[in-house]
């Protein structure tokens, strides 16, 4: 969805003339197209007065590739691939850190949710999202030391025992 969105949006449009483009019910397509301007992917163009209400009309950011940029971040494809590239990552970062005599500074931050409603997830990660971006823009220094934070989250497996 977010991709075909990103498409129709090479050209300015409104969430109400996506959802007409692809016939879906405007609340929808303006769910996922806040989803994507969140995410820094679109930007808006003008507001403009319809109806008695502000009608925004938003744009894919010039520059960036739909293919290379947009991955669904509910799909568990490209979950498993981000856990693999840090996974990667932290391998050869670790051995290196031992091989040098050092220890590799990490963090892991864990918790268990229990979701009301499928809708539930979607607006945990926006928050968590926004969340993190705040405590980035609270701690991120031109000087410091980067550290990728990737927060990641799956269905509970039930206890073995």
């Amino acid at each position: 969805m977010r991709r075909s969105l990103l498409e129709l949006l090479a050209s300015p449009a409104s969430a109400t003339q996506l959802a007409a483009a692809l016939d879906l019910p405007r609340q929808r397509v303006n769910y996922h197209v806040r989803a994507l301007e969140q995410a820094g992917l679109v930007e808006l163009v003008e507001e403009r007065q319809r109806r008695g209400c502000v009608e925004r009309v938003l744009r894919a950011r010039p520059g960036r590739s739909v293919a290379a940029d947009v991955q669904d971040q509910f799909a568990a494809t490209h979950l498993v691939s981000v856990a693999e590239e840090v996974a990667r990552s932290v391998d050869r970062m670790s051995t290196a850190a031992a091989d040098a005599g050092k220890r590799l500074l990490t963090f892991t931050v864990e918790t268990t949710v229990r979701f009301g409603a499928p809708g539930d997830v979607h607006e945990f990660t926006s928050d968590l999202a926004e969340a993190v971006r705040q405590l980035a823009l609270k701690y991120d220094t031109e000087s410091g030391r980067p550290h990728r934070v990737v927060a990641l989250g799956h269905p509970g497996v039930p206890d073995e025992r």
